[in-house]
């Protein structure tokens, strides 16, 4: 048996790790061009397992395969963000990436040479879904090992843009790769643009992090090597169980998940800033995923009236990151979120009552575009807010709210419509979003929350 070994991460000098834009940071790019390849190749890989689970069963095995790479996810992402913080980002999202790309072209190579059935497809998404519950806060604690501090902004509008380009050229490209060659010849495609991420990743720099260059639980500054080093003691600053009197106790995965939660809890502007999301998220999936369908459908827009609504969000979100990606930081950063939220969940709200789809086209667009910002800047608060050490931890509570919370709304919403009416829940489900944007105001250090300049 082979073990693949990965590099040590080179260290970039120290001339290069303060002041320059990250826009402008070959470092910071070969990054990004990973990221967008490997995105591109999880949308291309997610069409063509659809194709595939839809010709080898019956419609309800198909979603059954589309859904089951959820629960693990949802199930493992916080011990995945305790493996991010501690063996570091930079191997997990490369580790994460070879074995997405080794289990994608090996059933590539597999649908070449036989048919399979459901199972081997239930197999990929299981395996796709424990990956993702590492890669992702991985992926969330990376940008703080490769660029400055005060660039953390601008790559998460960067890393917002890629992920809006690769939704777009990513389903084209997995439906070209179906009609060419099936669904064999579209996932050894999604394999190949997996597979490009891995040297890039191996050719990105890391940035030493200097203790005390990060905010500490409650705002104050602490060492970023906290998350490792302080293990020792319980909340009541006691010794941890298990140990000897005076003694540092062994640091275990158990006691690193509690230690993240609690950095969490207690910190002035993540806790607060993770509700917000939360409640944001909540009034917001449901209406703009399931709740548009349906309403389309209610005023006779159609499935082309729909994918023209859905282009308008997605050009506001677009412009959302690009805008953070330009900009490099925006003023205010607590306020104006909040404010994003408010603003978004009124025009959530008037979705419903707008008299056209030429109307509702630009009523996407502004949701879009406040919800983008709103995410962008709520994204870049959890990057500079937080400590790096807990960074893995902090971005697997994010991404449990966002793909583990907000997602059990859509059937919610789905019900109560065909209860209730679209105006009605579209309201409701604004009033939720609203309350994000509340509470952000409402909590002082949330509020006062700046980028760093």
């Amino acid at each position: 048996m082979t073990t693949t070994v990965i590099p040590p991460a080179p260290q970039a000098p120290a001339s290069q790790a303060p002041g320059r834009p990250a826009h402008r940071d070959g470092n910071v790019l070969r990054w990004l061009g990973a990221y967008t390849s490997s995105m591109i190749g999880d949308n291309v890989c997610y069409i063509a397992l659809s194709w595939a689970a839809v010709q080898s069963g019956t419609p309800a095995q198909a979603g059954l395969v589309m859904t089951v790479s959820a629960v693990p996810r949802a199930l493992l992402m916080l011990g995945g963000g305790v493996v991010a913080d501690r063996f570091g980002p930079r191997k997990v999202v490369i580790g994460s990436d070879a074995v997405r790309c080794v289990a994608v072209l090996s059933l590539a190579a597999l649908l070449f040479a036989t048919s399979p059935g459901l199972w081997l497809l239930a197999l990929l998404a299981v395996v796709f879904g424990i990956v993702d519950a590492v890669f992702m806060p991985a992926v969330g604690a990376l940008p703080a090992r490769i660029t400055s501090r005060d660039q953390l902004a601008r790559v998460q509008g960067m890393r917002g843009l890629a992920i809006r380009f690769s939704n777009v050229v990513g389903a084209p490209l997995g439906g070209l790769g179906v009609a060419l060659g099936g669904a064999a010849a579209a996932f050894g495609l999604a394999g190949m643009l997996i597979a490009v991420s891995v040297p890039l990743l191996i050719s990105v720099r890391m940035r030493e992090l200097p203790a005390g260059d990060e905010e500490g639980a409650g705002g104050t500054r602490a060492p970023a090597d906290t998350g490792r080093a302080r293990v020792a003691a319980g909340e009541d600053g006691t010794e941890a169980e298990g140990a000897a009197p005076g003694q540092p106790a062994k640091a275990t995965a158990w006691r690193d998940l509690r230690e993240g939660l609690r950095y969490i809890r207690r910190h002035r502007v993540l806790a607060p800033l993770i509700a917000a999301i939360a409640l944001g998220d909540l009034g917001f999936v449901g209406p703009l995923n399931v709740g548009l369908a349906l309403l389309a459908d209610q005023r006779g827009w159609g499935a082309a009236g729909m994918g023209w609504v859905l282009a308008g969000f997605g050009t506001g979100a677009g412009a959302a990151a690009l805008l953070l990606t330009v900009r490099g930081r925006l003023p205010h950063a607590g306020r104006l979120a909040a404010a994003a939220i408010l603003a978004g969940s009124v025009a959530i709200g008037a979705l419903a009552f707008v008299p056209n789809v030429a109307a509702a086209i630009g009523v996407a667009l502004l949701v879009g575009l406040l919800a983008g910002l709103s995410g962008a800047v709520c994204g870049a608060l959890l990057q500079t807010q937080s400590d790096p050490a807990y960074l893995g931890r902090v971005s697997a509570v994010a991404g449990i709210v966002s793909l583990g919370l907000a997602p059990l709304s859509m059937p919610l919403t789905a019900a109560a419509i065909g209860w209730w009416g679209t105006g009605p829940v579209f309201v409701t489900s604004a009033a939720v979003c609203a309350l994000g944007g509340v509470l952000a105001l409402a909590v002082r250090d949330l509020r006062n929350a700046e980028l760093p300049g």
